[in-house]
């Protein structure tokens, strides 16, 4: 019985220290700046020490691509390792509480954030530092911090209540979305819950700035109507002088048509609001307005307009004399005489119209029904529990503006088409990891469908690299489009799935796993032969047709066909990925058609 109550008595003891924890205030631990020997030393100073890219080149050797910072794969085995492997052999579960915090940039055009976390209790005695990356979704920007403790530091199980802070991620592109991820060191091999992600997005322009600052984001918020007989007046505010617009336009809408009204204000009689007129709307007319800055993608203003019917040649007003009391009564009786007749007659003639069989024309019903057919409601296969995985290949040869217009694609088709992508530039930790072929051999394996997209460069197979070149790998480091000999891995792995494709052909086996695929401003010629046999799609024109190829659905059956939101070749452009995609693929256009005029030139 004593021992029981001795147990007891220990536990209740061992308790009251970590309830009291709980009310008190969780530490925040901020960067500090000591460099990698103050870390390998195990000074008392260097409790958690922000790593610098000179850190890493001189330690390592390696001049790291310049947008990835300090981060190299596996820091600790090639920063702590090198004297006592067996710091970098412990599990360390990922780290809890992933936060990001917007910091108080002068900036206007640009966000600043901070990313918060606080570390697990499982392995948090083998502890030996961070490592956080920041990525645009649907983009090739990457930023890279590292932060390690000193070697001789062991962390008890109460820190894991305190807030590490990264430092300042500045520069971030407005109103985008970007993502996350604080991964905990070391990382041994074959572990993979050792991170954490969170997607995010930036404060918009107005939500920084306030809306009268943004010239993207500023629209009309007062607008006033009235109506004068056939005339209406529309009066709204103006835009502020330091935003530079000098034109609005309006558009109404009613029974498919479209009524245009541009505006030009005289700043001189007002700088605060402008009225204008809409003329030649139908009376007795329901209208949708909308007004804007004349500006690129401007946010438009929307509001009703109700045309009311004028009756023309009404009789004029009654004078007040002594006789109005007399006629008053008779007037009256007479209307009330008047529509019991009216009355009657229309309840006779709709019986005589009922009893009639209708004569109405066969063209005139087809035209009805047809105009009439419901759009039935087809929902996705439920055979599959996760989305299907698309590896998406390409050839950076053409330039940074073609890569950019796939990164957009990708972005699209993962966020609005239900399917998870695959590319290089977006695990490039694991490419570097593993190396670009036998990354490009294991998502083929891996993945439910591979998408090529063809262009000049992928068709003009480019040679391997010779020999270290220091210049041309700091021209790719600043550039930050073209991870080392990607168009000599991407023609391998085209050359691969070709063979798939001869191999697959030859046995009787199902091709639909392969696609190939072409922007507007290539050529059917870009696509190569061993890539003939697979179904090949014209971008954006097709996107209906992928969606459809993606997710194994018909998209026309008897009686019936599926319709898709914002997934054709005109509705994508309402959603912002769409609109990105376009602006991408146009500014390729007129990259490849410069490219094309300088090489017949040269010529």
């Amino acid at each position: 019985m004593w021992r029981t109550t001795l147990v007891l008595y220990q536990l209740l003891a061992l308790g009251q220290p970590i309830r009291a924890e709980d009310n008190v205030p969780a530490a925040i631990i901020t960067p500090q700046d000591c460099g990698l020997d103050c870390v390998r030393q195990g000074g008392p100073g260097c409790e958690y020490c922000r790593i610098t890219r000179a850190d890493v080149k001189t330690a390592v050797g390696l001049n790291s691509i310049k947008g990835f910072g300090s981060c190299i794969p596996w820091p600790c085995f090639e920063l702590l390792g090198k004297e006592d492997r067996e710091l970098c052999q412990h599990y360390v579960q990922a780290p809890n509480d992933v936060e990001v915090e917007f910091g108080n940039e002068l900036e206007p055009k640009s966000d600043t954030v901070v990313v918060s976390w606080k570390p697990s209790y499982y392995g948090i005695a083998f502890l030996r530092g961070f490592q956080v990356s920041l990525r645009a979704l649907g983009g090739t920007s990457v930023a890279c911090q590292l932060f390690l403790f000193h070697r001789n530091l062991s962390l008890p199980a109460s820190h894991a209540q305190r807030v590490y802070k990264s430092d300042p991620f500045p520069g971030l592109s407005l109103g985008s979305e970007y993502a996350v991820t604080v991964i905990a060191l070391p990382v041994p091999e074959e572990w993979e819950r050792f991170y954490r992600s969170k997607i995010f997005s930036t404060r918009s322009c107005a939500e920084k700035n306030g809306l009268e600052q943004c010239k993207k984001d500023w629209y009309p918020k007062h607008v006033e109507v009235q109506q004068e007989g056939t005339t209406i007046t529309v009066t709204f505010n103006l835009a502020p002088p330091n935003l530079g617009i000098r034109g609005y336009f309006s558009l109404c809408y009613a029974n498919g048509m479209k009524k245009y009204t541009g505006i030009t204000p005289n700043s001189s009689q007002n700088q605060t609001h402008h009225s204008y007129q809409l003329n030649d709307l139908e009376e007795g007319t329901n209208y949708t307005c909308e007004i804007a800055a004349d500006e690129v993608d401007a946010v438009r203003k929307t509001f009703n307009v109700r045309v009311l019917k004028i009756q023309k040649g009404g009789s004029p007003p009654l004078s007040a004399t002594p006789s109005l009391a007399l006629i008053l009564p008779l007037c009256l009786a007479g209307a009330a005489i008047f529509l019991i007749g009216l009355l009657a007659a229309l309840t006779r003639r709709r019986l005589e119209l009922w009893m009639k069989k209708p004569d109405i024309e066969p063209d005139v019903i087809k035209q009805h029904q047809e105009s009439g057919t419901q759009e039935e409601v087809m929902s996705l296969p439920s055979k599959r529990l996760t989305p299907p995985r698309l590896l998406i290949c390409y050839s950076s040869c053409d330039g940074p503006a073609h890569v950019k217009a796939i990164m957009q694609l990708g972005g699209f088709i993962q966020q609005h088409m239900a399917t998870q992508v695959c590319m290089d530039l977006w695990d490039s930790l694991s490419v570097a990891e593993e190396g670009a072929m036998a990354w490009h051999c294991r998502q083929i394996r891996e993945s439910d469908f591979i998408l090529v997209i063809c262009s000049r460069g992928l068709r003009h197979r480019p040679k391997p690299p010779d020999g270290d070149d220091s210049g041309a790998e700091d021209e790719e480091a600043d550039g930050g489009l073209h991870f080392g000999s990607n168009a000599f891995s991407s023609a391998a792995a085209v050359q691969l799935i070709g063979e798939e494709v001869y191999r697959a052909k030859a046995w009787g086996r199902d091709l639909s796993k392969y696609m190939a695929a072409i922007f507007d401003y290539s050529d059917e010629a870009d696509i190569p032969t061993e890539l003939r046999l697979v179904s090949h799609y014209t971008l954006t024109r097709d996107l209906h047709l992928l969606f459809s190829h993606l997710h194994t659905v018909a998209l026309h059956g008897p009686g019936r066909y599926l319709k898709i939101n914002h997934i054709s070749d005109e509705g994508y452009t309402e959603l912002p990925a769409g609109a990105a995609l376009q602006w991408a693929i146009c500014e390729a256009r007129l990259a490849m058609t410069a490219k094309r005029r300088h090489s017949a030139g040269v010529v």
